[in-house]
């Protein structure tokens, strides 16, 4: 009702004679021109009483606001699919999509995506019949109730993410979109390092359910008693990184994802959370085709 409430409040803009919008082919709208004068031949995407675009874009992490009016003047801003090339223009964020560089801004302030870094031992669920530790204890601090994308084992620690968004967690967990995700695999290896295990793992292995292959894979480390590869793949299978370093004959000691899409773990704390926002969670959104 309230957003219904602000559409209606939408007055028909006089830009300054500085600010000029043009439609979404590049072209200056008829209704900027130095006169002033809306004759509505275009759209009107200046709300009177609406936040400016500038703080809109500052708040969801473009930068800071003279950062923002050079996004703006460079063409790089839409909204409702007009793009807005100087500055000047209000918008209501309940009720008006808004692009950058193709990518929409997510300004639902009831929506929340967070990345977790599960420990080990942690069951990826909210809840477990066994009692084992479960998701709940790191979200226990949010009024939404959230659900986690994808899964890591009991033993797998590292990045996942937990969100109220159904259709971005429904697309990203979907096989179709190929969401690419990256791990950190660690096992015993004494003396030479084997470098046909890379070829094995980029060309593909056979699994109980099907050939799997990584998308990529490279040696980060082997001191002569154990290595770590960093591996990416976009499929999701149960396991699906320990089965295919088990098919190779090396049983992971540790593994740990570091890498959804976009989103990093980076120094994210184990059984700590960070929201996900701004221009990360556009990227994110984008790659699902949001």
């Amino acid at each position: 009702m309230a957003a219904e409430q602000r559409r209606r409040r939408r007055s028909h803009f006089t830009p300054p004679r500085e600010v000029r919008l043009r439609d979404a082919d590049g072209r200056p709208r008829d209704a900027a021109v130095e006169s002033g004068a809306d004759d509505g031949s275009g759209p009107d995407v200046h709300v009177a009483d609406g936040e400016r675009l500038q703080k809109v874009l500052a708040r969801a992490g473009f930068g800071s606001r003279r950062a923002c009016e050079a996004l703006i003047a460079a063409g790089r801003v839409t909204v409702d699919g007009v793009i807005v090339a100087e500055q000047g223009v209000r918008v209501d964020t309940a009720a008006q999509v808004i692009h950058v560089d193709g990518r929409r801004l997510q300004l639902d302030e009831g929506t929340v995506t967070l990345a977790l870094n599960k420990p080990r031992k942690v069951v990826s669920a909210m809840s477990d019949r066994e009692g084992r530790r479960d998701l709940t204890e790191f979200v226990a601090d949010q009024s939404q109730r959230l659900f986690h994308v994808g899964r890591l084992d009991y033993e797998t620690e590292g990045l996942l993410l937990l969100t109220n968004d159904g259709e971005l967690a429904h697309r990203l967990t979907h096989p179709s979109f190929e969401i690419s995700k990256t791990y950190v695999c660690r096992f015993d290896c004494p003396g030479t390092f084997p470098r046909g295990l890379l070829k094995a793992l980029r060309d593909g292995v056979e699994l109980e359910d099907g050939p799997a292959r990584a998308d990529q894979a490279r040696l980060v480390a082997h001191d002569g008693r154990e290595a770590v590869v960093e591996v990416v793949l976009h499929e999701g299978r149960n396991r699906i990184v320990r089965r295919m370093f088990s098919s190779q004959g090396f049983e992971l000691t540790a593994l740990v994802r570091t890498r959804i899409g976009p989103v990093l773990l980076g120094d994210l704390a184990p059984g700590t959370t960070r929201r996900v926002e701004g221009r990360e969670l556009g990227t994110l959104m984008a790659e699902v085709g949001l």
